[in-house]
């Protein structure tokens, strides 16, 4: 028997403090109207002090446990697509597990924006190997603690949050495959320089802000971005059997509307089944295709039986795309 792997719970967590746009006028030379226009984001949620990347991931999982009807002890992996972990090690999947109060093997995965299709490959194929029959996938974020308040350009982009999967073995098909990308000789256009060994923290890198997010050259990851996951879209739908028309939702990474847009005109996949949750969320990272699918399966956009199809775009750069056929019954007819 064929070995497959799917999803069967989804579960999104978004700290409560609510950042309006107006709240950034007074820090950079920058509006509410001047954000919403280029961005399509409105607001975004700031965790307060003491909350960690742990603590929402957790959340999101309790949700995703009981929307696939299973209780933690039947989880055998944790994968967790982060770059604003805890600590920079151990890895932010061992306190989610230690806060579960589990003993299963637990890592790490850092590609940034494209996190979470990094790590649904990982897990998918741990599953579809027999090295794993439940996962728990998380796409973890608090930005909030890296991002420089005088840069406007960056600040007022992005959010915290979680979101989980819960990936299973399955007879039927589920998960069709990714297609993954990187491409190294422009890693600096999205960048966090500062705190590992190429630039140890010191008095010194802390002073000239180098833990913070640099975007140099914004139009570049702009265009890329759009490129980049038009591409894998393509390549992962060809690779199996479909066509962009064949789409029934299409979630990408949620970075700002424009871009989003874009990919769906690439694509020529109508914008009414595309999911944009960015105006109240932000950019949320590893976490923003898992937020948006788990609010977007809530809302009924999601159905059995429809093609579905992620992709994401990140520093690195990454970026990458997976179709599914969802299998997750409709949200009324489940518990959690």
């Amino acid at each position: 028997m064929t070995r497959h792997a799917t999803i069967t719970g989804v579960g999104s967590y978004l700290p409560p403090r609510l950042v309006p746009n107006a709240w950034f006028e007074d820090k950079v030379d920058t509006t509410d109207a001047w954000i919403r226009e280029r961005t399509g984001i409105r607001a975004r949620h700031f965790v307060e002090d003491g909350v960690l990347t742990s603590d929402l991931a957790v959340e999101a999982a309790r949700r995703a446990l009981a929307t696939a009807g299973i209780e933690a002890e039947q989880l055998d992996l944790i994968v967790c697509a982060t770059v604003t972990g805890d600590t920079p090690f151990p890895a932010t999947a061992v306190w989610v597990q230690r806060k579960l109060g589990l003993s299963c093997p637990a890592f790490d995965v850092n590609a940034a924006c494209a996190g979470f299709s990094y790590a649904l490959a990982s897990a998918s194929a741990m599953v579809e190997a027999g090295i794993a029959d439940t996962v728990l996938l998380l796409g973890a974020e608090v930005f909030s603690r890296i991002l420089d308040f005088t840069d406007r350009s960056t600040c007022v982009l992005f959010g915290d949050g979680a979101g989980a999967a819960i990936v299973r073995a399955s007879e039927r098909p589920g998960i069709e495959g990714t297609v993954l990308g990187a491409d190294g000789s422009a890693a600096e256009v999205l960048i966090m320089p500062g705190g590992g060994s190429r630039e140890p923290a010191s008095p010194a890198t802390v002073a000239a802000g180098r833990h913070r997010i640099f975007m140099p050259n914004g139009r570049e990851v702009f265009k890329r971005a759009v490129t980049e996951m038009a591409s894998a879209c393509r390549q992962v739908l060809e690779k199996n059997g479909h066509a962009p028309e064949d789409v029934d939702v299409l979630i990408p990474h949620q970075a700002n509307e424009r871009i989003m847009r874009a990919v769906a005109e690439r694509l020529r996949i109508p914008e009414e089944r595309a999911v944009l949750d960015v105006a109240e969320v932000g950019n949320t990272s590893a976490a923003s295709i898992p937020i948006a699918l788990d609010r977007a399966w809530r809302a009924g956009r999601i159905r059995p039986g429809d093609l579905v199809l992620f992709t994401s775009f990140g520093a690195g750069l990454t970026w990458g795309a997976t179709s599914m056929r969802w299998t997750m019954p409709a949200p009324e007819e489940v518990a959690g």
